[in-house]
């Protein structure tokens, strides 16, 4: 049996390595799991209480609107003003989506379709380079490594793509790299789309996750750029709920209602007390991220520091809640995914292999801080233990 779209996709290799970890588990041993960036703190008392207080409402069990209730966009645009400085009509500028991930990928069926193309850095978050590709488009790769130049990357990759771009696929700060870029990075960008007639579509996940006095920059607060840029963002880390599936599109007027119009044929919108409870949580505790963004600098240090302790010399990353360190030179003639099952294995510590975001990412794995200090700790010596070659 064929399945045109599903067929297309390679298979998983973060999947490959969750296994190794699930069944070394089954065999007794303990293994740290700082591979799946999946956020472990317990999202708010505050957000948990709503959402069973809502859920006793039956008027909350029926369907709700697909583009968000209106006192949730309303808690979204009154964020937005007071962390990013930018000011976003709730009525028309704000459509909620069911996470990024599906709004993301939504918004590629709305932008593109087949003969179109796109321009996505790589490595990347795979749905950022898969997303394009199951709407039907191509896609070209904008290269994001080490001191690399992301703009002359861009221009040289539009210079060679045909047909020619239509949107430009952006995320500072950066899923798995860690690059990070400044409120110049931002004007230059929208001004490079602005000049090809393209859009800039930035997921914003990591917005509040800026460490040692970094404050990463929102696209929309560029002068200009609502009128060819959309941001996503997200309560998963922000908020710590992750499963809450709580995620927003902001920007501009005609590409947030064609979304809209699409999911109006799709969904009807997330289960109201979800939505209750988010827009509380954002009215009531503006200063969690904050406190949230702590524990990941937190967590951060402890991860770095002891690496280099046991000889894996990483540079700390600005932002983001995982570390990208290139797999140490003793270890260099594995693959990253041989690398991964040796760390499982061998120091009973889980991360992800740099092949599974794309170009670019092999020779690399991804650490995710989902772990506390004290189990980054246990990891750091069963990585001193079984990488007997550091050092």
């Amino acid at each position: 049996m064929e399945f045109r779209r599903i067929d297309a996709l390679p298979p998983y290799v973060f999947a490959q390595i969750n296994d190794l970890k699930i069944s070394q588990r089954h065999l007794g041993y303990d293994i740290v799991d700082l591979g799946f960036g999946n956020p472990d703190l317990p999202s708010p008392d505050i957000a948990v209480e709503k959402l069973c207080e809502a859920a006793h409402n039956p008027k909350n069990h029926r369907y709700s609107t697909s583009k968000g209730i209106k006192n949730l966009r309303v808690a979204v645009s009154d964020l937005y003003d007071r962390t990013f400085d930018v000011k976003v009509d709730p009525e028309t500028q704000i459509c909620m989506t069911i996470g990024v991930k599906e709004g993301f990928s939504h918004l590629m069926w709305t932008l593109l379709g087949p003969g179109d193309s796109a321009l996505v850095p790589s490595p990347s978050y795979p749905i950022h380079i898969w997303g394009p590709i199951l709407a039907g488009a191509a896609v070209h790769y904008v290269h994001l490594g080490d001191s690399s130049d992301v703009l002359s990357n861009m221009a040289k990759a539009y210079e060679q793509a045909w047909p020619r771009p239509r949107i430009i696929v952006a995320s500072f700060p950066h899923n798995p790299t860690t690059t990070c870029v400044d409120f110049d990075f931002m004007v230059e960008l929208v001004a490079f789309a602005k000049e090809r007639d393209m859009i800039v579509v930035h997921d914003f996940a990591y917005g509040d996750m800026g460490f040692d006095g970094y404050k990463p920059p929102s696209i929309l607060s560029v002068p200009g750029a609502m009128e060819n840029c959309v941001e996503l963002y997200s309560m998963t880390k922000s908020f710590s709920m992750a499963g809450w599936r709580c995620g927003f599109l902001l920007g501009n007027e005609k590409i947030i209602a064609a979304l809209g119009k699409l999911k109006s044929y799709l969904d009807y919108g997330m289960f109201q007390p979800v939505q209750i409870a988010a827009t509380v949580t954002m009215n009531e505790l503006p200063d969690y991220p904050k406190e949230a963004c702590q524990i990941y600098q937190n967590r951060r240090d402890s991860l770095v520091d002891g690496l280099s302790k046991i000889g894996w010399e990483i540079e700390k990353p600005q932002a983001t809640m995982f570390v990208w360190a290139k797999i140490p030179e003793s270890y260099s003639e594995m693959s990253s995914i041989e690398f991964c099952e040796f760390m499982i294995r061998e120091c009973n510590v889980a991360v992800s292999p740099g092949a599974g975001f794309g170009p670019g990412g092999e020779g690399k794995v991804r650490f995710a801080l989902v772990e506390n200090e004290q189990r980054i700790q246990q990891a750091i010596k069963g990585l001193k233990k079984g990488l007997t070659k550091l050092g």
